[in-house]
């Protein structure tokens, strides 16, 4: 019996004992007072044999013929099985049984009878699959960054990192090679990249913290949003940062990372090149090029999308690290360890905004600049003495000297001890016993 019935049995159980009502059943089984009058009617007849299903133990009136069956499953055997790589289907073998042998069985009932026999196994179920992403359709509406640490020189030289660019549109490259991932490599590929073709609408990155990073506390009470320094320099220049959340959605730039493991590194391994700047001068000569003409796409529509290239000097200008720091009293700065002393004019020495700019660039050259105007500095050698503050003026204190010469102040302290009378000095013998 099934659970339903059981639970029915058990009901009218407790109406036979007289402990439950028929409507108070009926309310317990979900059914209406008539059917449950059925029910109770059949129990008080036959028991709790009344209650189960009429049809069970028995073939179902919709069932195939044993023979059949059989002879179904003889024809799978011989003509649809064999190893996992060539035996049939279920659905498939429906199809062909309906097709060569004119017997229509449905492919459930045929699974059904594949798996009693041991002719079909149960498939894993396969993960969900994820449509790709449609490529973009103007050149330049989006940049996909990302870098890729492999041994490129092989034994010749260091391990690096590759930055490559990657259109989403056309699938157009640039690419440089250095040591790491970090924001002048950055700022090398996307130089290189701008050089070529513009400022492009928007980049497609990870979360590396080169490109974003995480709100602090204070900036989350200020509702401030983080940026990063290679952040600000493309805010600068109109371009937005979007941060992958997975490697898979980025997977144009992923796919383009093993193309240069295979092809780049043995065509480094024909040229002999065992150092960066031989690498880098190979990639803008001769690999980038060959590479953009074999595997580069048209895009969608004609439309380039890309901005116009900013001057040199503007993006000198951009392409830098901005530091703020205190100035001190002294005008002296402090920035890595290392302690400037500016050199202010007359006009800045009253000025209550004490905060420094301070610029550099990645050939190590530095700028500081307050309220928009550069200032000189120099390096101290060490750091300066710290300034006491000058603290509240304290008056002399003055000493009171009593005027009598009589007074105890004025008498040394022999003078004022007591004549003490003779005493008669007494010799502790030793104690000797009776």
């Amino acid at each position: 019996m099934s659970s339903r019935e059981l639970q029915r049995v058990e009901v009218m159980g407790r109406v036979a004992s007289g402990t439950l009502k028929l409507v108070h059943a009926a309310e317990m089984l979900e059914l209406s007072y008539r059917q449950t009058k059925r029910l109770w009617r059949r129990y008080r007849k036959k028991g709790p044999e009344g209650l189960k299903h009429g049809h069970a133990g028995q073939s179902s009136n919709r069932g195939k013929a044993k023979k059949l069956r059989r002879r179904v499953l003889q024809l799978i055997q011989n003509k649809y099985s064999g190893t996992e790589e060539t035996r049939f289907g279920p659905t498939l073998a429906a199809e062909h049984l309906a097709e060569e042998d004119g017997i229509v069985v449905d492919h459930e009932t045929l699974r059904r009878w594949m798996l009693a026999e041991g002719l079909w196994s149960r498939q894993r179920k396969r993960t969900k699959h994820h449509q790709r992403r449609d490529r973009k359709a103007h050149l330049g509406e989006l940049v996909q960054l990302d870098g890729s640490f492999h041994d490129w020189l092989e034994e010749r030289g260091p391990r690096g990192c590759l930055m490559d660019m990657v259109d989403d549109a056309t699938s157009r490259t640039e690419a440089r090679m250095g040591k790491e991932e970090t924001i002048w490599a950055a700022v090398g590929v996307l130089r290189g990249w701008i050089k070529k073709y513009g400022v492009p609408r928007a980049l497609y990155t990870d979360w590396k913290n080169v490109y974003k990073r995480k709100a602090t506390p204070a900036e989350q009470l200020r509702g401030q949003v983080p940026v990063t320094q290679f952040g600000r320099m493309c805010q600068k220049l109109g371009i937005r940062i979007i941060a992958a959340s997975t490697p898979q959605a980025k997977g144009r730039v992923e796919r383009v990372h093993g193309v240069h493991q295979d092809r780049l590194i043995k065509k480094l391994r024909r040229q002999g090149i065992a150092s960066y700047e031989a690498a880098n001068r190979y990639l803008e000569e001769q690999y980038l090029a060959e590479h953009n003409r074999r595997f580069a796409r048209v895009a969608a529509e004609p439309e380039d999308y890309h901005r116009r290239k900013p001057p040199a000097w503007q993006l000198r200008q951009i392409f830098r690290v901005e530091t703020e720091r205190a100035i001190g009293n002294d005008w002296v700065i402090r920035h890595h360890g290392r302690y400037l002393q500016l050199q202010p004019e007359r006009k800045h020495r009253r000025s209550s905004k004490r905060k420094a700019l301070v610029c550099e660039w990645e050939d190590g050259s530095m700028a500081i600049y307050h309220q928009g105007e550069k200032m000189a500095f120099t390096e101290l050698a060490e750091a300066p003495p710290k300034a006491i503050p000058p603290g509240p003026a304290v008056a002399p204190v003055r000493v009171r000297k009593p005027a009598k010469q009589d007074h105890p102040w004025r008498q040394s302290y022999k003078s004022m001890q007591p004549a003490v009378a003779a005493v008669p000095r007494f010799r502790l013998r030793p104690y000797a016993s009776p």
